[in-house]
């Protein structure tokens, strides 16, 4: 018997683009996004319903996923998350900062006023979802916000290495969601645009990662 269908994140497809790679887009956002919970195994044949195809391009697409190491392949033709330990966990977010602190440092230089408006912007709909309470928008606009401040550069190399790690750290996103407001008291969206504004590269840096610090750090303690 099947279990429960994902709530799949709902990315349309765009034009040109191949029925193989819109599964792959939307299989591999909905993990980003946090759509597939640790733990919860689903079929290739329950995927492939909830997109309306084939088995074919899902298949394909969770090859790919496994190989990115965003998912597992079980041997009754299931899928999950890759168990997470406290070690490898700590990995993670150290990957997280290395790169992203980076990333942002990089983007100093095309920080012109158009680019630090489209960052307020998506900061503005972060803080929104916040205050609503909605989580799968805070997901999706602290992403935006996160792939805008470092894929300003359509020959952007560090951006694809950080949703590497997103993607194995996504699933866990909705459990660092769930005490925000006693493990996130500073915003530090607005003090990294601060910072953006004052071309102060280390102030960029310390916002960075204490971003992702107080964002997903408290889960270490969850999972030793």
């Amino acid at each position: 018997m099947d279990s429960p269908a994902l709530d799949l994140a709902q990315d349309p497809r765009l034009d040109g683009e191949t029925l193989q790679q819109w599964v792959f887009r939307r299989l591999r956002r909905s993990v980003m996004a946090g759509r597939f919970p640790p733990g919860k195994a689903v079929t290739i044949r329950g995927l492939a319903d909830a997109l309306g195809v084939s088995s074919m391009p899902v298949r394909e697409a969770l090859r790919r996923l496994v190989a990115e190491r965003a998912l597992v392949l079980l041997d009754n033709r299931r899928v999950r998350v890759p168990e997470m330990t406290a070690r490898r966990f700590e990995e993670l977010m150290a990957a997280r900062t290395l790169l992203e602190c980076e990333a942002a440092a990089r983007a100093l230089a095309g920080a012109n006023d158009a680019f630090i408006a489209r960052l307020d912007a998506l900061n503005a709909e972060s803080d929104a979802a916040v205050e609503a309470g909605d989580t799968e928008a805070m997901i999706e606009t602290n992403l935006a916000f996160h792939a805008a401040l470092y894929g300003g550069r359509a020959d952007n190399v560090l951006l694809p290495l950080i949703e590497s790690v997103w993607l194995q750290i996504g699933p866990f996103m909705r459990m660092a969601l769930a005490d925000l407001e006693t493990h996130y008291p500073v915003d530090r969206h607005a003090q990294a645009l601060t910072a953006l504004r004052a071309r102060d590269e280390p102030a960029l840096r310390r916002a960075i990662e204490a971003d992702i610090r107080d964002g997903i750090g408290h889960l270490l303690a969850q999972l030793g």
